[in-house]
């Protein structure tokens, strides 16, 4: 690029020669300079004093005048470029200063002459011969706005000013405004300067957008929209290859962190982590700046996990702040930051696992660091203070009241440094708060509370409403109201405490998991106070927690998010155990099932039927329904091992939970639609009942008892006035152990002690019940009942219970099984969706699927399974068209396909429940595994009925008994109306007797060309269980339970 007063070559010509030309214009090339190949545009005028046309006689002189004077301009110039004489600078600017008041607005070249004049005047800027730097900027804007986008100028234009603002962004002391235009005008530039032109070398180089690139990447962090803002602007001038792209990534990564610091939006935090990877991925081992890279993707790593409890980034912030930690041996300037860090880290993961060996290198890490940080340090406040968050963490777990005096003094020692104002300050006061509640809880002075409820006063003062911080001064308040309580017994300390549950657990810029510990926290002590807010707590609890799982991008996620609060497992039978007794047995019903299906409901979420939704808005149900399909795709049954894969699919899920959410709020402003994908009420829920009662059994730690809930009419309470928690604990444990030692006995020989714990649950639970069925609701005798167990009760077989008691006659009692027709569902919403689904009846085929001979690790062969398939063939129906899928074809594709295909399906294989990890509960295939994932990923609409002829296909999980997680249920979601699986060890000798009566059963009364119906199955499984008790001992009879329709 040329016009800086450079001297491009001489031009002489004779004047006939130049006026050949006539009034046409030509071009003189010269020879390249600098890369440019310079030429000049001549038009040679004559003027002759008889034209009488004087306008354009005098417009002529004038352009003489401009060109002289231009040119006496840039002649001047360069010889003030050369001599650095001041007064050729003057003269340069005089005559270009001329040029500009001969050229008015509209003129051609007025453009031109504003950018002589301005680069003549910054030329002198620079070297320090003239200060009006408002003036040169103002000038060469004015020569921006006259070439706008698409004049062949514009990006030379663009050049100008962004020199100009460099230079004074240098000369200024690096204000930042400058730079930020300077970034901007950058962008704007590069796409309008093409590679190999001299424009982009020296646009681009160290002394223009480089500049400007390093300038950006040493300015402070600034959170802000706008300062986030130029940090992209920043990120655009390096593409990749770009020297500066992992300085300009780790910048835009800790401004958007800084941002989440203030707001609490986790998007903000995943795109950190997003730049902070690529950024370390730039820099390989031996990079100078690799150190630094690491430990503030570390950073955010552990910030996310505060925020969403996911261990796996815990795990992965500990083993970068370990890599950081090596790179920075003794004596590297940053050491102490990588000790603070990695012992903190350390501290969290000794909270969460409890590994002593953690918090003692906690410990030392934080001592080391201290010595760093000497008196008059400015991070010395810091370090103090996460040494005593570790010592006061360590005397929570071990009790050793020595950690907690030192804490306590660490806390003050941290306070001195930090005077009001000081941004960490608030931290320490909060924490201090803290460990003077726990001295409090130990010694019970008065005067250690009451500082402790004045330092989180202090602190919630020095926060502004939504910072995130203001969670842990809510929180430490609390504490120490509540403790305050536990002591003095004042009411007023109960309510305070209660309020602060409230803005903890209801504080917006804080991440779910602390908020759900809180609302925890928050039923434990109103039941453990009988305070009345305990139902508040509770509803808020299933909330955040629905809440919490729905950003959790696959089924596995959101069950191991789930089991995360252990503390919570009991909390939807404590909830409806709460409603009954405030004898509000509607509320009951709603928690029990808003609390103990929400695996099985966020899951089906994105399979909601739309009908109703079509003839109210078809655009919007067209839009759900493709949001639902979408959401489907992203729901990944298992997390990536790349972990930078993950992180995209879950600020992608994210992005299309929004979605979702957006077009379910429409809806639900349609008329009729107010209550659209919200927790059904308990109106709702009695849809269940609609071909019998429905009765959900509660097993809590504050009472046991039972929900009636009838086809018409209010729920009807059942109480078990002698049976606690403890004993239902003991029952399940003793028919664990009767059932398996029952396997080591003859058919023929007496279940003594099975019939003992089967007359107890007959005594205890389902006869109170029965009473109720029939003296208050007239339910007659062969009707049909649904059995909806929570918690402990979900391990007791109890459409099993029996009086085996003979009559006064002779006569034997009648058992429950003699009384009703017994079915279990998993919830209610199971129950209606079932039936809903019913609606829709496909061209019937039936599947009978076996594997006798398992793949390696998947048991051993199992000898009578080919000749169960056979007799279910010749059972079966033609018209059912039966196939017959065994042997090698028996895989898992094989399997899964053939669920698909078919509307019936008989299974006669080895099952396995998964305790710890239940959605890879199977079925055992020729090659692999039929999880439990595998079929629930598969919607299967048409399907009506399933038998599982296998082990432990309807038996729940340890960790969220409530949640009914197993394969018989997991048939059901996908799609199976009606299911028959087993409550344990299937013994297939004998389990052939119950399948073959069963079907016979099935088919009874069917004549030619009609239809098998999965509604009669539990009525047939009744009827089979009856009929081979001389065949079957009772463990093998009552092993098989009917869930469904």
């Amino acid at each position: 690029m040329l016009g800086n007063g450079e001297v491009v070559g001489k031009f002489e010509t004779l004047l006939d020669e130049l006026l050949d030309h006539g009034n046409e214009p030509f071009d003189i090339s010269f020879p390249s300079v600098d890369g440019d190949h310079p030429s000049l545009t001549l038009k040679a005028t004559v003027l002759r004093d008889c034209d009488n046309e004087d306008s354009a006689l005098f417009d002529s002189i004038i352009e003489c005048q401009i060109a002289q004077d231009t040119d006496a301009g840039h002649e001047l110039f360069a010889t003030y470029v050369t001599s650095e004489t001041v007064s050729h600078l003057n003269d340069a600017v005089k005559h270009f200063q001329l040029v500009l008041d001969q050229c008015p607005v509209g003129h051609p070249h007025r453009a031109a002459a504003f950018t002589n004049l301005a680069w003549a005047r910054l030329q002198g800027y620079i070297r320090n011969d003239l200060q009006d730097i408002d003036c040169i900027t103002s000038l060469f804007r004015e020569a921006l706005a006259l070439r706008p986008q698409g004049h062949p100028d514009h990006p030379l234009s663009i050049y100008h000013l962004l020199i100009a603002l460099i230079w004074r962004f240098g000369k200024e002391n690096f204000t930042t405004v400058y730079i930020q235009e300077c970034a901007q005008l950058s962008c704007e530039l590069l796409p309008l300067c093409p590679e190999g032109t001299y424009l982009r070398s020296i646009a681009a180089g160290e002394n223009g957008v480089d500049y400007v690139i390093r300038a950006c990447n040493n300015l402070p962090i600034d959170a802000s929209d706008e300062g986030i803002h130029l940090r992209r602007v920043v990120f655009e001038l390096c593409p990749p290859g770009n020297t500066y792209r992992p300085k300009a990534l780790d910048k835009l990564a800790q401004a958007v962190q800084a941002r989440f610091d203030q707001r609490g939006t986790i998007d903000d935090l995943a795109e950190s982590i997003q730049h902070g990877r690529e950024a370390v991925s730039l820099c390989p081992e031996g990079h100078s700046e690799r150190d630094t890279y690491l430990n503030n993707l570390a950073l955010s790593l552990k910030y996310r996990f505060d925020y969403q409890g996911n261990s796996d980034d815990l795990n992965e912030a500990i083993s970068l702040y370990e890599e950081t930690l090596c790179l920075r041996p003794v004596g590297h300037e940053s050491r102490d930051s990588s000790l603070n860090n990695l012992g903190n880290a350390l501290c969290t993961r000794f909270n969460q696992r409890g590994d002593v060996n953690d918090i003692i290198r906690s410990i030392s890490l934080q001592r080391e660091a201290l010595t760093l940080h000497p008196p008059g340090n400015p991070y010395r406040d810091y370090t103090l203070n996460n040494l005593a968050a570790a010592l006061k963490i360590r005397y929570q777990k071990l009790d050793a009241s020595e950690d907690l005096d030192e804490a306590i003094n660490l806390y003050r020692g941290s306070l001195q440094p930090t005077p009001h104002g000081h941004p960490r300050r608030h931290a320490t006061l909060s924490n201090l708060s803290s460990a003077l509640r726990s001295r409090f809880m130990q010694t019970r002075k008065n005067e250690d509370i009451e500082e402790a409820i004045q330092l989180c006063q202090e602190s919630l003062e020095a926060l502004p409403s939504l910072h995130p911080d203001r969670f842990y001064s809510y929180l430490w308040l609390q504490e120490a109201y509540l403790a305050r309580f536990r002591v003095q017994r004042k009411s007023a300390d109960l309510s305070l405490a209660v309020e602060n549950f409230r803005l903890t657990s209801r504080h917006p810029t804080q991440g779910f998991p602390e908020r759900i510990k809180e609302a925890i926290n928050w039923t434990f002590a109103a039941e453990s106070h009988s305070h009345a807010s305990a139902m508040e707590a509770y509803k808020t609890f299933f909330e955040l927690l629905d809440r919490h799982l729905s950003t959790r991008s696959s089924i596995v996620a959101r069950r191991e998010a789930t089991s995360d609060f252990r503390h919570a497992r009991t909390l939807p039978v404590d909830a409806a155990s709460c409603a009954m007794r405030l004898d509000n047995l509607r509320d009951a019903v709603e928690l029990v099932e808003q609390g103990r299906g929400q695996q099985w409901s966020l899951a089906s979420r994105v399979r909601t039927p739309l009908e109703d939704l079509k003839l109210a808005s078809p655009e919007l149900a067209h839009r759900l329904s493709e949001i639902n399909k979408r959401l489907s795709d992203a729901q990944g049954s298992a997390g990536s091992a790349d972990r930078a894969a993950a992180d995209r699919a879950a600020i992608h899920y994210r992005g299309l939970q929004e979605q979702w959410g957006a077009a379910v709020a429409e809806i639900r402003n349609l008329k009729g639609f107010s209550r659209f994908l919200l927790p059904p009420s308990c109106e709702d829920l009695q849809a269940a009942a609609r071909h019998g009662p429905v009765i959900i059994l509660v097993a809590s730690q504050y009472s046991c008892s039972a929900i009636v809930i009838p086809t018409s009419g209010e729920p009807h309470h059942v109480q078990f006035p002698r049976v606690t928690l403890t004993h239902l604990e003991k029952l399940k444990n003793d028919f664990a152990r009767e059932i398996r030692l029952a396997s080591f006995m003859r058919p023929e020989e007496t279940r003594k002690e099975l019939q003992v714990l089967l007359r107890t649950v007959w005594d205890e639970i389902m006869l109170p019940i029965v009473i109720v069925l029939q003296r208050d609701l007239r339910v007659t005798s062969g009707s049909r009942i649904w059995l909806c167990p929570t918690a402990t009760f979900t391990s007791i077989p109890l459409h099993a219970a029996h009086p085996f008691q003979t009559k006064a006659d002779g006569r034997r009692e009648l058992c429950l099984e003699d009384v009703y027709i017994c079915s279990y569902t998993p919830t209610l919403s199971a129950l209606i969706r079932s039936r809903q689904m019913m609606k829709k009846r496909a061209t019937p085929s039936f599947v009978v699927i076996g594997q006798s001979s398992p793949g390696a690790g998947q048991g051993k062969a199992l000898l009578t399974v080919d000749s169960e398939l056979e007799l279910v063939r010749k059972l079966i129906p033609t018209t059912a068209n039966p196939t017959t899928l065994s042997g090698d074809d028996a895989t898992r594709a094989g399997a899964l396909d053939a669920l698909q295909r078919n509307t019936w399906v008989h299974l006669a294989c080895h099952g396995k429940q998964d305790r710890e990890q239940p959605y890879y509960s199977c079925f055992a295939m020729r090659d692999k595994p039929l999880t439990l994932l595998d079929i629930m990923e598969k919607d299967i609409p048409n399907a009506e009925f399933a038998f599982l002829s296998a082990c432990h296909t309807a038996v729940g999980d340890e960790e969220t008994p409530d949640e009914v997680i197993h394969l018989a249920a997991g048939l059901q979601f996908s799609g199976f109306k009606s299911v028959i699986g087993t409550l344990w060890v299937v013994d297939d000798a004998v389990a052939k007797h119950v399948v073959e009566a069963f079907y016979k059963n099935m088919v009874k009364g069917l004549e030619d060309g009609d239809m098998m119906d999965c509604t009669k199955a539990a009525w047939a499984l009744n009827r089979a269980t009856n009929a081979v008790k001389t065949k079957v001992p009772l463990e093998q009879r009552m092993v098989f339970i009917h869930i469904g329709v």
